[in-house]
């Protein structure tokens, strides 16, 4: 999927990832990740991912634009002020083709530690990801775009 993301007012934080290609799963004794707090919601194991972007986004700002392998399409917005966000995601989500809306967790770089070796970048450029349930509190007003045909 493409992500064209535009703040409408205020500000927020965006950190955003792409995985480490090939995968890099953390080894785990117990299913959670090695060195945290126990996290109710875990459902997978840790992967590798190095951070694509950390910044503060106010408004007005430029659209952002993540792309399906690179840019930092594994993203997180945290509100900093009352703001509003327009995302257009192309194409739309959808599960049987493999474009599921997916939740993570991310245990900081200090786990790095751990054994596994990266090859560019410091060990502060990468995080560890652990999917988990859809948050409670999230709010998402999805639309249904019904305006002329947009062209390439």
């Amino acid at each position: 999927m493409t992500v064209f993301s535009k703040v409408l007012y205020g500000s927020l934080h965006v950190k955003a990832y792409d995985w480490v290609e090939p995968a890099v799963l953390s080894k785990t004794k117990d299913g959670f990740p090695s060195g945290s707090t126990f996290y109710p919601l875990l459902l997978s194991h840790e992967r590798l991912a190095k951070f694509a972007v950390d910044k503060v986004l106010t408004a007005p700002c430029v659209t952002s634009v993540l792309y399906p392998n690179a840019g930092g399409n594994l993203h997180c917005f945290t509100a900093l002020t009352p703001c509003a966000v327009l995302d257009i995601l192309t194409p739309t989500y959808n599960e049987q083709a493999g474009r599921k809306c997916t939740y993570y967790h991310d245990y900081p770089d200090s786990k790095l530690s751990s054994g596994v070796e990266v090859k560019d970048g410091g060990t502060e450029e990468y995080a560890w990801l652990s999917e988990i349930e859809t948050p409670e509190d999230l709010y998402m007003r999805p639309g249904q775009y019904t305006g002329p045909a947009i062209r390439e």
